[in-house]
């Protein structure tokens, strides 16, 4: 699996997971946050990101772009 999008928070993950889901698409929500860091690579690296397989990740990108339009 490969990055696809970064996300910003838990609100905006379960948003989009929804449209990957309704279009079929598999993916993988990956969060940053680790309880024993006290959610420190959150603050630097963002909230997570969704991972799929190289031949969605366009398609991935593409509804993320619309999503945020």
């Amino acid at each position: 699996m490969q990055n696809a999008i970064g996300l910003e928070n838990e609100i905006e993950a379960q948003r989009f997971a929804a449209i990957l889901d309704e279009k079929e698409i598999p993916h993988q929500i990956v969060t940053y946050h680790d309880s024993a860091y006290d959610g420190l690579f959150q603050m630097q690296k963002g909230w997570g990101h969704i991972a799929s397989s190289a031949e969605y990740i366009d398609r991935i990108v593409e509804l993320y772009e619309a999503m945020k339009a």
